[in-house]
């Protein structure tokens, strides 16, 4: 049996807190365990692999539009092997650097191995038995793949698997209406694929406003199908070697094939803990099975600390950077520090780019009542940065406490939204949440930047907001 003083599963958003706890402790020493590459999901397998896919993308749709300003460009050609080697070069040469780091650290052990607890404070890594008092878990989670009767049989892409590419399939379906749908329908159409993009919610991006989910819809539909309210029930091969996939209407109750080259699983994440068997040192899960954490991101057995993916509160990266605070905080300076979750803004990359942060309107209304809230409004065509970069259809929506002024939430969609979100957001943070922080502060003219202080400036109820908009969204071009 191996001693630790501390054992940290998960080499991404755990290792600030054993730096620091290394740093806090000379004499200790720490086992790190990761059974994929050192970096955690986000630089393997995540955002950063992710993203940089994704600004091809961005660079094809820019030449795209163009001759709108008067620039007259041609896209000549997209060269997706090297869009692919791009990404898979720059990742590679950050993980060598966190491997020969955490190999040569002379403070800690560092295993690539599968974690498993056998009892209480104690694991089974690679057939090596380990103990320590303070245990980080950080295990992340996987891609979820649907129970769709012949799926395994025929094949299918993930967002793990699809990063290992070097040709672009002809043709993708792509099973799933959420985030990592949006995004990577996006770049494999803007890589010149012919993407179908099949959702089993009624509403694309469901998680968003109506209104950003239906133009966010429109948007992305002119160069990919979006079909929603769909659920993929079978998968088989065409005489011809396609995959066909055989969905439901879920209002309608008929079914539709639908055809194509590769289908791209994107239905969601699912923790790993049916790895981990948590259960073997008395640690519970939810129902799903994410870790069960307390307000202070400590699992039922005391001194074992669950972040990040792993207690499947918040999927995002800046999530987990977050509770990685916390946790140091209170497992390695003892204080008594709540986890808080009602400022987590989130992106999606898409074209146009949709950004959030806070309460939903229905949420909104749901706690404050619709005579207790305002919204603001303001379209980026109403703004002179918005109107050089001929932008039709993108709008700020930011919703207020009405006697308070403060801050709830706030919804951007078209260019920069996952910037133009940041300066929301330091004000939910620093200015006690109150609206005043974006009203009276200077903006730079003309800048994008604009179109958010005056959506603070253009408020109305909920009513009147309705009436402006339309429950379908706003639409300018076409």
């Amino acid at each position: 049996m191996k001693e630790y003083d501390l054992i940290a599963v998960g080499s991404g958003s755990a290792m600030p807190v054993v730096e620091a706890y290394l740093e806090d402790h000379p004499k200790a020493r720490a086992a790190v365990v990761d059974k994929d590459a050192p970096g955690g999901i986000c630089l393997t397998r995540g955002c950063i692999p992710s993203k940089m896919l994704l600004y091809p993308a961005e660079l094809v749709r820019m030449v795209e539009r163009a001759a709108g300003f008067g620039v007259k460009a041609r896209l000549e050609e997209v060269d997706f092997a090297a869009v692919m080697e791009r990404m898979r070069t720059s990742v590679q040469e950050e993980v060598a650097g966190i491997r020969a780091s955490l190999e040569s650290s002379p403070d800690l052990d560092y295993y690539q191995e599968v974690a498993e607890f056998t009892a209480p404070y104690t694991l089974s890594v690679g057939g090596t038995a380990m103990h320590a008092p303070l245990i980080l878990l950080c295990t992340g989670s996987r891609p979820a793949v649907p129970p769709v009767a012949g799926l395994e049989e025929v094949g299918y892409l993930t967002s793990d698997t699809l990063l290992e590419l070097e040709e672009l399939p002809e043709s993708v379906a792509v099973i799933g209406g959420g985030y990592i749908a949006a995004e990577y329908g996006h770049f494999l159409a803007a890589m010149g694929a012919a993407v179908t993009v099949i959702g089993r919610n009624p509403r694309f991006l469901p998680s968003e406003e109506p209104e950003v989910s239906a133009l966010a819809r429109r948007a992305l539909g002119r160069h990919l199908a979006i079909v929603t309210g769909h659920e993929v029930r079978r998968a088989g091969r065409t005489a011809n070697g396609q995959i066909r996939l055989t969905a439901r209407d879920r209002i309608g109750g008929t079914d539709v094939e639908f055809v194509a080259d590769a289908v791209l699983v994107a239905s969601g994440r699912r923790p790993n803990t049916d790895l981990l068997h948590p259960e073997q040192a008395g640690i519970r899960t939810d129902t799903h099975g994410w870790i069960a954490v307390d307000e202070y991101l400590q699992t039922s057995s005391s001194n074992v600390w669950a972040f990040g993916d792993a207690n499947g509160k918040s999927l995002f990266k800046h999530v987990g950077n977050y509770e990685a605070k916390i946790v140091y905080l209170n497992a390695v300076l003892g204080e008594r520090v709540k986890a808080a979750y009602d400022v987590v803004p989130h992106a999606v990359f898409t074209d146009p780019e949709i950004a959030a942060v806070g309460l939903a309107e229905q949420e909104a209304v749901e706690r404050y009542g619709e005579d207790g809230i305002l919204i603001g409004f303001q379209r980026y065509d109403e703004t002179a940065k918005g109107m050089a970069m001929g932008v039709k259809d993108g709008f700020v929506k930011v919703i207020l406490e009405r006697a308070t002024l403060k801050i709830l939430g706030a919804h951007i969609i078209g260019p920069s939204a996952s910037v133009l979100i940041q300066e929301v957001v330091t004000a939910m943070y620093l200015s006690g949440g109150v609206a005043e922080a974006v009203m009276e502060s200077m903006h730079i003219h003309p800048a994008l930047s604009e179109v958010v202080q005056r959506a603070f400036l253009n408020l109305m109820t909920p009513s009147g907001y309705a009436s402006v908009i339309g429950r379908s969204g706003p639409e300018r071009s076409e």
